[in-house]
């Protein structure tokens, strides 16, 4: 009886080890708050995706530009100091140029705009093109929020913008609108940016109304613009090393849950930035509309589609969705 006691022990014991060596720990990164529903829903997802494995999958997820900036961690798909980030199609268009075409000022009109060409052809091409190029997978994308300008002095008109020192990131896209009306434009490290606009760096940045809010710029920029310039957007993207040891039944798992997260994600934002406006209001800071056709009107004029690698044709398929 002690030797099959001693036997079932050792054979729990080596299946035990063997449970744990054979559990993969993958590290998913990205740059945003704690408090934002991309972090919430990337947790959430992390632990389904373990669950859904039987547990083969340990992913830790990293917020708050915690394993680097956004640069940092798309090259860190490369270098394989992480497996999984969230980040925009802006900064795929580095590797990847045409893909960049979904930052272009007002090339989508609204967040639903923006869901259904995640659904379509145009969607699948550019994001096969992504991979292509670079092995990485775009395995889901979220509705980030449409990105509105907050300033220290009061906009109504694109002029209004000329010679005003405006945060953007270091991307082309982004650039765009800024630059066409006028603005001196900063890139300045998404992490810095309150402080810069605190004391003075910089006069002006944008980002939607969900990232106002989580970083607390409100507190210090009296005026929010609704430029809406760009309908933005964070692609959930595998490197390509981890994509390449997935088996099929798995990539069809990581597929489903990040999008599943997707839209969990997306719908939090889009109920939140119906929200915001009044609650802006009532801290006592400006909220203007503006006219959007007269800024669209000064990019279309100003700033080609081929000076960023875009092609018309995408922009094209992209505005015919309805």
């Amino acid at each position: 009886m002690k030797f099959w006691k001693k036997t079932l022990f050792v054979v729990a014991a080596s299946a035990l080890a063997f449970s744990a060596s054979a559990q993969t720990k993958l590290k998913w990164a990205h740059v945003y708050e704690t408090s934002e529903p991309f972090h919430k829903w990337s947790v959430w997802a992390a632990g389904e995706i373990g669950k859904r494995t039987n547990g083969k999958y340990q992913i830790d997820v990293y917020p708050a530009s915690q394993l680097g900036k956004e640069n940092d961690i798309n090259q860190g798909l490369a270098l394989g100091t992480v497996d999984m980030i969230i980040s925009g199609s802006s900064f795929a268009s580095k590797s990847y140029p045409p893909i960049g075409v979904t930052y272009y000022p007002y090339v989508f009109r609204d967040a639903d705009h923006l869901i259904k060409y995640t659904k379509s052809d145009v969607y699948r091409d550019l994001t096969k093109g992504y991979e292509d190029k670079t092995g990485n997978r775009i395995v889901a994308t979220t509705y980030y929020g449409a990105r509105q300008t907050t300033s220290n002095k009061p906009i109504a008109k694109c002029a209004d913008m000329k010679g005003l020192k405006i945060r953007v990131p270091d991307v082309p896209a982004y650039l765009a609108m800024p630059r066409a009306c006028g603005a001196n434009t900063s890139p300045i490290a998404f992490a810095e940016v309150y402080l810069a606009l605190q004391n003075g760096t910089v006069e002006a940045q944008e980002n939607p109304l969900t990232t106002i809010e989580a970083k607390k710029f409100y507190e210090v920029q009296k005026n929010i613009v609704l430029t809406a310039h760009i309908v933005d957007h964070l692609n959930t993207v595998v490197s390509g090393k981890l994509w390449k040891q997935l088996s099929e039944g798995e990539r069809k798992i990581f597929s489903e849950v990040t999008q599943e997260a997707a839209q969990k994600a997306s719908a939090d934002v889009v109920a939140r930035e119906k929200e915001l406006v009044d609650v802006f209001k009532q801290k006592g800071l400006s909220v203007t509309e503006v006219n959007r056709d007269e800024f669209r009107d000064t990019v279309l004029k100003t700033v080609k589609f081929e000076d960023f690698g875009y092609r018309k044709s995408d922009w094209e398929r992209i505005q015919a969705i309805k």
